[in-house]
């Protein structure tokens, strides 16, 4: 997994990286996605993910986590197919996390930021990769099972 880490708020700890890094590269490695696969995270406080939201989702609030994935739509005409022969890295997209609602949401749920952090990271990654449990009952099932399996077999249990 090629992954960039961008840290806005200058407050994330070394740990916190590397945790960032790792388990993304597990959750890649689970998924069976190539070694070669590009995402990047951007870790903010809730003023920039809050803006973020507002303009291109329409909600004015801060959230924990926005996906920007780049094969979100398979319906989009202007989808471009690359010949596999040519060794293109597959890039999958954007994670924008708000490390404040991280640390709001490891106090609400009365576990660890490390453990929020996974959550939430995991959670950006699967949406990515194409799942969304907002489509339906169903949907939310399956990534919400996958989720889990992904966390609990890195050891990020609840």
């Amino acid at each position: 997994m090629d992954l960039e880490i961008y840290d806005n708020t200058k407050a994330v700890t070394q740990a916190h990286l590397e945790l960032i890094k790792k388990i993304t590269e597990f959750a890649g490695n689970y998924m069976k996605l190539p070694e070669d696969t590009e995402m990047s995270v951007t870790l903010m406080h809730n003023d920039e993910i809050h803006q973020i939201n507002k303009e291109y989702r329409d909600t004015d609030r801060a959230t924990d986590v926005i996906s920007f994935a780049i094969e979100e739509d398979p319906d989009d005409q202007d989808v471009i197919i690359l010949d596999p022969e040519m060794q293109i890295p597959r890039n999958i997209g954007d994670l924008m996390i708000s490390v404040d609602k991280v640390a709001e949401q490891a106090n609400d749920y009365g576990h660890s930021f490390e453990r929020e952090l996974g959550y939430t990271v995991v959670h950006g990654f699967l949406h990515l990769n194409g799942y969304d449990h907002m489509r339906s009952a169903e949907d939310e099932k399956v990534m919400f099972a996958l989720q889990r399996k992904i966390l609990d077999a890195y050891g990020l249990k609840r």
